[in-house]
């Protein structure tokens, strides 16, 4: 945000309450057809400009004031704490620039407050359902169970966080009815953020590491020399995936060390076996970020069928219409 808007924004709200105070200060007020002169509502301009200026005053500070305090948060900050510090000072500012005003141009502060616990006690039974997912935007900001840029799927939604707004969490959608294997759709969906409340929330590589675990079904013949095939397989993936892998266990590591939880890692690709009515399984098992698990996965597939192809004699495919 530009610091001369901001600046210029504190000092127009300044003079403008310089502006009320005078008004408000002359007895009697001034003569003349611009402080007598009516309104429709038969009300003179005088009060109207001394009030107007008042809340002019409150309003043009208060948004100077976030906008200093947006700037100076957000300085170094990642896109994610920025998109979520823009959002909380809204609330903040917001909330105490309409009470400021409300009260300053009432003038009674003690009846504004009563006033609006009465009005707050109706509208929380008039609207249930924002003010739960209010409260949903508190847990999510406090929860962390995703934020800006995770991919995650929440209730049948699944896609990339582009937004969480105070009501809303907004996804551009991965699958869909449009497109498969992970990929945009194009669509953007709005989720109510009630729903993380009431319903099970999927964050793809939020628990810590970047990196799923991914896998690589490919179906063999019987005659298959599995030790062979799962050795090339293995190969294959350690050359293509190299150092990246290395990377991704070693903060997934970290990450599960945090936990409570015990599991073995493997240091590189593994692959299991499951046996089919027809077929053999060999099930390629690696780490890899989510947004490239597609890429990675085609890559691998079509690497490991050209090294497959080059043993026809210990590596054989079925034959079943089966398969």
């Amino acid at each position: 945000m530009d610091r001369r808007v901001a600046i210029g924004s504190v000092l127009a709200g300044i003079a403008s309450g310089v502006g009320a105070g005078l008004l408000s200060a002359a007895d009697p007020p001034p003569t003349g057809p611009i402080a007598t002169f009516p309104t429709p509502l038969g009300i003179a301009l005088f009060p109207i400009a001394s009030k107007g200026l008042l809340l002019a005053a409150i309003l043009l500070v208060a948004y100077g004031l976030y906008a200093f305090t947006l700037a100076a948060l957000t300085r170094h900050a990642s896109k994610r704490r920025a998109h979520d510090a823009r959002n909380v000072l809204r609330l903040a500012f917001g909330l105490a620039a309409t009470v400021t005003a409300l009260a300053a141009l009432t003038q009674q502060w003690l009846g504004l407050l009563l006033s609006l616990g009465v009005v707050g006690f109706a509208i929380t039974f008039a609207l249930q359902q924002p003010l739960l997912s209010l409260i949903a935007w508190g847990y999510i900001l406090l929860k962390r169970p995703y934020g800006v840029g995770d991919r995650v799927r929440i209730g049948d939604a699944k896609g990339d966080v582009i937004a969480v707004d105070f009501l809303v969490t907004t996804i551009w959608e991965i699958n869909g009815e449009l497109v498969t294997t992970n990929q945009p759709s194009g669509r953007v969906i709005t989720v109510p953020n009630s729903l993380v409340l009431s319903s099970e929330v999927v964050n793809f590589g939020g628990g810590g590491s970047p990196s799923v675990w991914n896998e690589i079904p490919i179906q063999v013949a019987f005659e298959t020399d599995l030790a062979f095939a799962r050795d090339l397989m293995r190969e294959e993936a350690a050359d293509y995936l190299g150092e990246e892998m290395a990377r991704h266990v070693a903060t997934y590591r970290e990450a599960l060390a945090e936990t409570p939880v015990e599991l073995e890692v493997a240091d590189g690709p593994s692959v299991n076996v499951t046996q089919r009515e027809s077929w053999v399984e060999l099930r390629l098992r690696y780490l890899a970020h989510p947004r490239r698990g597609q890429r990675v996965k085609n890559e691998l597939y079509e690497r490991i069928l050209d090294r497959f192809n080059e043993h026809p004699d210990r590596i054989a495919f079925p034959v079943s219409r089966n398969r």
